[in-house]
């Protein structure tokens, strides 16, 4: 029996874990936290009936606790209870579904309480990288992608670090479904709506990504992801726009060999290929009819039209504190744009203002971390 404790738990990622928790029946949920979906964490702690639960205030606090007064759950709430979820005892993985910079202090309480992190939070990599792989190897944890492209490339390197020597990556191919938008200049992507920009063709995710996938920043802050991941540098990841979401990356080796993760676009295999890895188990659910897919299409991505992945791209170059720069200033400029107090392409403009203004830390801390996230959000709600 595994046991797992899940940040985010009523989002896309923590939902359609708890999915797979329930299709395989060997999982032990022990604590879950959410933010403020009182509902539905309550179906979740009546059907897993874990030990703990955590929200983030302590009004949705009070709420929870007089909706599972009769079951046998601590709830708590606040930073303090997202940590005390990260480090609960029992669990043995710590499944990362949280959105943004609010998931890096307990993804590492929980490395250091010796847990295995099954990464959702691609936040924690991009903006606290240079602190979580040394911590990672310090605690003798291990990190497996949840996303679906660095699940596929994990894959793809499975077998290739046998025997004691370790087969170079040359390059990993990044793939990018293009977003809704795709083939559009900048001036036909002016008067885009929230309704418009949620519409992605192929991934089912919660709002937030699914914004970043249509601008192409969420390509640009998964690129930073890979370079702390697999230990390349940023030149090395090549994104690749594969419109069908056929293929969720590659990668190319020394000698030139290029291997590739397929299949359709379900966020449950990676979910379950991190959580009982290295076992394969079987997944319910379609598969690829090479019959009826016949081709598989390949496009350069538009980096003039797209500017937010150039500008993940020089935020990644640059490193210290400008990564978090880049994922602050966008996690504003969305929340703003999903309020609909902002345009769409004014998104990627204040990524680059508040880049343009932030003078660099070069090995920042975590608390410089968090200082350079207030800033860059004071610095934009100064000029916007």
């Amino acid at each position: 029996m595994k046991t797992i404790g899940i940040l985010g738990s009523t989002g896309s990622i923590g939902t359609q874990t708890l999915q797979v928790v329930e299709q395989n029946g060997d999982i032990k949920v022990t604590a879950l936290a959410a933010g403020s979906n009182i509902r539905l964490l309550e179906q979740q702690i009546r059907k897993f009936r874990p030990k703990l639960a955590a929200v983030w205030t302590e009004e949705k606090a009070k709420e929870l606790k007089q909706a599972v007064a009769d079951l046998d759950v601590e709830v708590v709430w606040g930073m303090d209870g997202l940590l005390a979820v990260a480090t609960e005892p029992e669990s043995e993985i710590l499944v990362t579904a949280i959105v943004g910079m609010i998931g890096i202090r307990p993804t590492i309480a929980a490395m250091e309480a010796g847990k295995d992190i099954a990464l959702a939070n691609k936040e924690t990599l991009v903006t606290a990288g240079h602190i979580i792989m040394p911590l990672a190897k310090e605690k003798g944890v291990r990190l497996l992608p949840v996303d679906s492209e660095h699940s596929a490339i994990f894959q793809c390197l499975n077998g290739e670090h046998s025997q004691g020597r370790a087969n170079k990556i040359h390059k990993i191919l990044l793939t990018a479904s293009g977003g809704p938008f795709r083939g559009r200049t900048r001036e036909e992507m002016a008067g885009i709506q929230v309704e418009d920009a949620l519409k992605h063709p192929n991934w089912s995710m919660g709002q937030k990504i699914t914004i970043d996938s249509s601008t192409m920043v969420n390509k640009g802050l998964e690129v930073m992801e890979a370079k702390w991941l697999f230990g390349v540098e940023m030149d090395q990841v090549q994104v690749v726009v594969q419109p069908q979401s056929v293929i969720h990356s590659m990668v190319e080796f020394e000698d030139g060999a290029v291997m590739a993760q397929l299949g359709t676009p379900d966020m449950k295999l990676p979910i379950q290929y991190a959580l009982y890895y290295p076992e394969r188990r079987v997944l319910p659910g379609d598969r690829l009819d090479f019959w009826k897919l016949k081709e598989i299409r390949f496009e350069k991505p538009d980096f003039e039209n797209f500017q937010g992945l150039s500008l993940a791209y020089r935020a990644g170059k640059m490193g210290g504190s400008m990564p978090t720069v880049f994922n602050a200033a966008n996690e504003l400029a969305v929340s703003m744009f999903l309020n609909r107090k902002i345009g769409y392409l004014t998104i990627v403009d204040m990524i680059q203002a508040a880049m343009e203004h932030h003078h660099l830390i070069e090995n920042p801390t975590v608390e410089q971390i968090l200082e350079t996230e207030k800033e860059t959000y004071e610095y934009i709600e100064s000029r916007w």
